[in-house]
C-alpha cells in the first residue's frame, strides 16, 4: 500500500471523509431507531444527511454495508461502555455487579441503539426471536460475563457453577427486562437494575 506525502495511506480515508462517514452512520442509527430497518432505505439516509444517493455510496457501497457499520459502532460504543466500568471495580464481585448495572445503564441512556440493536438481530418486534438461533451472546456479550465468573470462582469469590450456563441465565434476564422497557417505559431501570444485581449475587455468591 503506497504512502501520500502527508503520511496517509493511498487509500486511507482524509478526516472529511472519516467525518462524512460518521455522520451518514449516526443518520442510519435515527432512521432505525425510529423507522425501523426495513423502512430505512439508502434515499431516505441521503434526505436526512442532506446527501444525494450517489454521494452516499461514494462512502458506502451498500444499505447493507451502511447498516452493518452502524450496528458495529453502537456494539463497540456499547462494549467500551461495559468496559470501562467493569475495569474500574476493585475485586470479581465488584466487577460483576458493574457489569449488571453498566448493561442495564446503557441502554437506559442509549435507547436509539437498543433499537437498532433490536431491529438488526431480532426477527419479531418482540424483542424476543433471534434472526440467528443461538447467536444470544451478541458480539460476546455473555462471554465477557462468563470470563468474569471464571475470574472470581479461581479467586474463591464465588461457589462451584458452570460460568457459561450462569452467564446465558443473568445475560437472558438483563435482555428481558430491557425488552419489557423497551414496550413499556415507564418502567424503573435503576430499580431493575437493583433486583438484577441481588439475582445474579444470589445465583453465584458463596452461602
Amino acid at each position: 500500500m503506497a504512502a501520500r506525502r502527508d503520511g496517509r495511506q493511498a487509500d486511507a480515508p482524509t478526516f472529511i471523509e472519516q467525518a462524512r462517514r460518521r455522520q451518514l452512520i449516526e443518520c442510519t442509527i435515527d432512521l432505525i431507531s425510529t423507522k425501523g430497518h426495513p423502512s430505512t432505505s439508502l434515499s431516505a439516509i441521503a434526505e436526512q444527511a442532506g446527501l444525494s444517493k450517489a454521494a452516499v455510496l461514494y462512502h458506502f457501497a451498500s444499505k447493507d454495508n451502511l447498516t452493518r457499520a452502524a450496528l458495529a459502532h453502537v456494539l463497540e460504543e456499547f462494549t467500551a461502555y461495559v468496559g470501562e466500568r467493569v475495569a474500574a471495580a476493585q475485586d470479581p464481585r465488584a466487577a460483576v455487579v458493574a457489569y449488571v448495572r453498566a448493561m442495564v445503564g446503557y441502554q437506559g441512556e442509549n435507547r436509539r441503539h437498543v433499537r437498532v440493536i433490536t431491529e438488526m438481530l431480532l426477527d419479531d418486534h418482540g424483542g424476543t426471536r433471534l434472526k440467528t438461533p443461538g447467536s444470544h451472546d451478541t458480539a460476546g456479550r455473555w462471554q465477557a460475563l462468563a470470563d468474569l465468573l471464571a475470574a472470581g470462582q479461581e479467586a474463591g469469590h464465588f461457589r462451584p457453577f458452570d460460568p457459561t450456563t450462569v452467564s446465558l441465565a443473568v445475560g437472558g434476564a438483563i435482555d428481558g427486562v430491557i425488552s419489557h422497557w423497551l414496550a413499556h417505559p415507564d418502567l424503573d431501570l435503576n430499580a431493575a437494575a437493583d433486583e438484577l444485581v441481588t439475582f445474579t449475587l444470589h445465583a453465584i455468591d458463596r452461602t
